[in-house]
């Protein structure tokens, strides 16, 4: 399989946008192209998902074993795979190569563009594409130059050939296709009623100014052994999945293992007020129900629903927004409070910085419905929220900082942490046996 990675000299040097240019452009030319994203981010393989119009896979190290990563490349891999970059290329967990777009492109034996943002610069640029490329060992390829008067271009293009990089061609800045973004990085794709259109757009500039052709002799690499990871059918349950703009941070991963194991994922949108489908189990997402507070304090079905459901037993995992969503209280975006579902006693806060960001490790200090006292998770957390409910079921560790987090009950674990089943194929089996049971006990 072709494969590409899109790494850049640090965040916001367009990463994203020359991937949907690229994932646009290949689309047109009518090849066979999927996107994966390295990292734990949700919103820019939205976008990717918005160009192909098929699912966008997460490549990350800290949640995934070598044969796992190579295995999904494959396994969900067309004719030609888009991989885009975390951050600057080198950046990973604490100063160090883990979990960074680096260490991806070693384990999957990729070749890397480098974008490298022209803005207000010129060939100072070409001191930082120096840099990268001499910093360490590693599989830069070549260089697109994001944000570059096409003036320039053919200087820069020397000077890349200069330190034995290709030159794969440029973007000029495009205001027409251009994306908001806010806190928690981008605006979400569903935000933006035009989004297609800017993507026709980046795609067209691609063919333009990027040598397309070049980019596919770059992408030809052997793919490497590995073993496939087995996954065992465990039940054929129906598990309810919120999806909406509020709830809209999911791991495609995740869903598709689940649907190996023989679950059924049931769609419905507690923004269109629609009730919790006939089903075993439930599932509420991360994503922003604070932009979408009022509208959802208004819904009083979809909210009754779910109280309803999880207070009947099913078995529910609520992540960030969705554990937000089943507090009695949930402020908006302006600190106002909104009535929320009322499963878990207390209100949700809205703070001024960023709550326990990044990777951790959590153990359990109780049984619960995804694993045992004393079991290990992996996750992270990206949000800007907070809680006053202290019933805790798990400690987080990052760097030797401890905090209590997620709350447990007999059929439900909510918190802020984000979990990627990759990590632990357990918890995803667990979840499923739990909803077998409750489907056997109505």
């Amino acid at each position: 399989m072709r494969r590409i990675m899109i790494g850049g000299t640090g965040s916001g040097c367009g990463k994203t946008t020359v991937t949907c240019a690229l994932l646009s452009a290949f689309k047109r030319r009518g090849t066979d192209v999927c996107a994966f994203k390295c990292g734990p981010d949700y919103i820019d393989p939205m976008f990717h998902k918005n160009v192909i119009g098929a699912p966008s896979y997460n490549l990350d190290s800290f949640f995934m074993s070598d044969d796992r990563i190579n295995a999904s490349l494959a396994e969900n891999g067309g004719d030609l795979a888009v991989i885009e970059g975390v951050m600057g290329f080198y950046d990973g967990i604490d100063f160090s190569f883990s979990g960074s777009s680096h260490e991806i492109s070693r384990i999957t034996d990729t070749a890397v563009v480098l974008v490298a943002d022209c803005s207000g610069a010129s060939l100072s640029v070409m001191a930082s594409v120096r840099g990268f490329a001499d910093f360490t060992e590693n599989n830069i390829a070549g260089v697109i130059f994001n944000n570059l008067p096409e003036r320039l271009y053919g200087k820069m293009s020397d000077e890349c050939r200069k330190i034995g990089l290709e030159p794969f061609g440029f973007l000029p800045r495009i205001k027409e296709a251009r994306v908001g973004s806010r806190r928690l990085g981008l605006v979400s794709a569903e935000e933006i009623s035009d989004l297609k259109e800017k993507m026709r757009i980046l795609g067209e500039y691609a063919e333009k100014y990027i040598d397309m052709d070049a980019l596919l002799r770059a992408a030809e690499r052997e793919t490497r052994a590995f073993s496939v990871p087995k996954i065992n059918k465990i039940s054929d349950v129906r598990i309810a999945v919120a999806r909406d703009r509020a709830f809209c941070f999911y791991y495609d991963d995740n869903f598709k293992l689940l649907t190996k194991m023989g679950a059924k994922l049931v769609f419905f949108s507690p923004l269109a007020n629609e009730p919790v489908p006939e089903c075993d189990g439930l599932i509420l997402g991360g994503g922003y129900p604070e932009l979408n507070a009022h509208r959802l304090e208004q819904n009083a079905a979809a909210s009754l629903s779910v109280r309803e459901a999880i207070g009947a037993g099913m078995p529910c995992i609520a992540e960030c927004g969705g554990f937000m969503y089943l507090h009695e209280s949930m402020e908006d975006e302006n600190g106002e409070p909104h009535k929320g579902v009322g499963v878990i006693k207390g209100k949700c806060v809205r703070t001024n910085s960023l709550r326990h960001f990044g990777y951790m490790e959590m153990t359990a200090l109780r049984d619960n419905i995804l694993c045992g006292r004393g079991h290990k998770i992996r996750a992270h957390e990206f949000h800007y929220y907070d809680t006053d409910c202290r019933e805790h079921s798990f400690e987080a560790n990052k760097n030797g900082e401890t905090w209590e987090c997620v709350v447990t009950s007999k059929n439900l674990f909510a918190g802020f942490p984000h979990i990627h089943f990759g990590s632990d194929v357990t918890l995803a089996e667990n979840f499923l046996k739990s909803c077998e049971e409750y489907k056997c006990t109505r």
